[in-house]
């Protein structure tokens, strides 16, 4: 797989991942299962091995020859924390307070990686991302925020995520597979046995629904992988902001949620700031 691409083709790969992502979460909204938040990842997992198996199986000699062992299991070990982080803090904190939360991970991901990868991040980058995050708050505007264990795990699954993220980037010369095989067959043998501790027994009903949102991550990740290996994190950060705007449509079509005038203000923001740092940004280069 070549180590550069058009830009454009990393954003599309991008925005095909929160396409997925916010159908997932409309699945598990509408689904409405009660179960322990590991048990969750680890029926997500096993459904993404059982699909990925074949692939692996096809790309066997490639899984044999890679030479990064180790940066593998750190960012499935990453992955694995900020994913089991981000279930513990939805269960202690509000939807929207996590959400805010996690948009501070653009702005991780433009530090960590400036400083593990040496990647070069333009002003208008760090500026775009910026504002985009103050979009965010004034979608939101928590007020008034007290530390409790809700808000460290919140603050766990930024840091491991970006952690994850940035490591993804290193890796952008592996082949997708590998990393898709790595990720998957990790993050099921890290949550099996205390998934299987606090397991509860799933109803028939809730197969189909388990079984949708397992196939929709697996396709998400595959997507959030080609776009980290075709441009560069510092690149696509800002662009993750989008995916409030995509779940704010959602809530609307399919919950009837009416976004309030500080969440079209945000957006309106978000967009902006996304558009003015492109243009910017773009300009500054073929200045240099």
């Amino acid at each position: 797989m070549p180590l550069f691409a058009p830009p454009g083709m990393g954003i599309a790969w991008l925005l095909s991942d929160m396409v997925l992502v916010t159908i997932m979460t409309v699945l598990v909204k509408l689904g409405g299962a009660s179960y322990p938040a590991v048990q969750m990842v680890f029926i997500r997992s096993l459904i993404g091995l059982v699909s990925v198996l074949p692939l692996a199986w096809r790309h066997r000699r490639a899984l044999r020859q890679t030479r990064h062992w180790g940066r593998h299991g750190f960012r499935v070990l990453c992955n694995t924390i900020a994913l089991n982080a981000n279930f513990a803090a939805l269960t202690a904190l509000p939807l929207a307070l996590v959400n805010a939360i996690g948009f501070m991970r653009p702005l991780v991901v433009l530090a960590l990686a400036t400083w593990m990868l040496g990647e070069r991040s333009g002003p208008w980058r760090w500026i775009g991302a910026c504002i985009g995050f103050a979009g965010v708050l004034v979608m939101v505007g928590p007020s008034e925020i007290s530390w409790n264990l809700g808000l460290l795990a919140a603050l766990t699954m930024v840091v491991f995520g970006s952690l994850a993220t940035v490591q993804t980037r290193a890796l952008a010369g592996e082949n997708t597979t590998v990393l898709m095989v790595f990720y998957t067959v990790g993050l099921t043998l890290f949550t099996a046995i205390p998934a299987l501790l606090a397991w509860q027994p799933v109803s028939v009903g809730d197969w189909p629904l388990l079984l949708a949102i397992g196939v929709l991550a697996q396709m998400g990740q595959y997507c959030y992988l080609r776009a980290y290996q075709s441009s560069p994190a510092n690149m696509l950060a800002p662009f993750s902001y989008l995916s409030i705007v995509l779940a704010s449509l959602a809530g609307f079509i399919v919950f009837g949620e009416v976004p309030g005038v500080t969440t079209f203000a945000g957006i309106a923001i978000i967009i902006g700031a996304l558009v003015l740092t492109g243009r910017l940004d773009r300009r500054s280069h073929k200045a240099v």
